[in-house]
């Protein structure tokens, strides 16, 4: 079997696969990608078992159906020391060559049947989305997912599907992230905790600035996405989502409207003379100023900033976990965020100031630092 492709072409679509292998793998031709040639059609797949995901290119001079496993890592990293040229490869049995240019290259392959099998779809639910609207649904909501093994359902995204909204949330205990669209219409209505590694991925390869279309099929153990040339299937997160809803604390009665950057890069400042376990940032709002004050004792290092803002409400001081604080900020867009709090000892709520018929609607929630006096 022979067949012709351009080395940037290749590259392009390994990468866009690659994100999902795993480097601990149980099973060895997981480190494989399996290549399937059909016609003048090269599909590629990669997998780590949870998560499969595969792209679809176009060859010349194809020669003979073909099916093999070849490995991933020495195959990138040739693909990546060549310039934009043809490659050829052959296949005789697990032998394979790689002709480009003047060089030429063997390695040995593995037999495609110790490669998992895609999952089929039975009993699906279907709906199609844009990939702008997923892109930025993931940017803003993968940081605020956890880590915790003992708790897995919290080191997803769960995506909350309703006739008139899509929600996506995150939270590891410490923060949380609602992301909510209401310009988005469904037929029906399903809530689903997707992990964060194949999300992560699809964040990489999804085009963010383009309204593409991504079909979604859906059942009780898998979701399948398609777009462009690139089909991903992954398992879902089993469990029950925590009420996120119930932890919103719904009457905050001081508000605080400031500008993003500002604040954010006070922060940035601020925090390289705090603390490097408690990442301590202290908030201290008076009249229409906001001193922000950060200390590590044990170098007697520290950090004070006054900034302009706009507050109603009484005098308050409160601490925040500066790392979360960037994050959070990072993640947004508007010039002016508001923030909400009620009393130093329970969770601030920071929101976008946005127009009334904005469809986007984004609430974070971090959780306050005991203040050390």
């Amino acid at each position: 079997m022979k067949f012709i492709i351009s080395s940037t072409t290749l590259l392009r679509g390994l990468q866009k696969v690659s994100g999902v292998l795993g480097t601990n793998n149980t099973l060895p031709i997981l480190e494989d990608f399996l290549f399937e040639l059909n016609e003048d059609k090269l599909k590629i797949t990669a997998s780590d078992l949870e998560t499969t995901i595969s792209v679809t290119l176009t060859t010349t001079k194809a020669d003979g159906p073909v099916v093999i496993a070849i490995p991933a890592k020495m195959l990138m990293e040739i693909m990546k020391s060549l310039p934009d040229t043809p490659v050829t490869f052959t296949v005789d049995g697990t032998n394979i060559e790689i002709f480009a240019g003047e060089g030429k290259y063997k390695l040995i392959g593995h037999q495609s049947d110790e490669f998992p099998q895609i999952p089929v779809m039975d009993n699906t639910t279907s709906l199609e989305l844009n990939s702008a609207l997923l892109v930025n649904a993931f940017n803003k909501t993968l940081f605020a997912t956890g880590n915790d093994e003992l708790r897995p359902v919290m080191s997803g995204v769960l995506f909350e599907i309703k006739k008139d909204n899509i929600t996506f949330v995150a939270t590891d205990a410490h923060k949380l992230v609602r992301y909510r669209r209401n310009d988005f219409k469904s037929e029906t209505e399903t809530s689903l905790i997707i992990p964060k590694k194949p999300l992560a991925h699809l964040k990489n390869v999804m085009p963010e600035d383009e309204d593409v279309a991504v079909n979604v099929e859906i059942n009780d153990t898998n979701i399948k996405l398609e777009f462009d040339d690139i089909v991903l299937i992954c398992r879902l997160i089993e469990g029950k989502y925590p009420n996120y809803e119930a932890v919103i604390p719904m009457q905050n009665p001081y508000k605080l409207t400031i500008e993003r950057k500002s604040l954010l890069n006070s922060i940035k400042r601020v925090s390289i003379f705090g603390s490097k376990s408690t990442h301590q940032v202290r908030f201290k709002i008076t009249g229409q100023e906001l001193l922000l004050t950060a200390e590590d004792l044990d170098y007697s290092s520290e950090a004070k900033e006054r900034l302009t803002c706009s507050y109603h409400g009484d005098d308050i001081e409160i601490g925040f976990n500066s790392r979360f604080m960037q994050e959070m900020l990072s993640t947004l867009e508007p010039e002016r965020i508001i923030l909400e709090l009620s009393a130093p000892n329970r969770a601030g709520i920071i929101l976008s100031e946005k127009s009334d018929d904005d469809p986007e609607d984004v609430l974070m929630l971090i959780m306050p630092v005991m203040l050390t006096q």
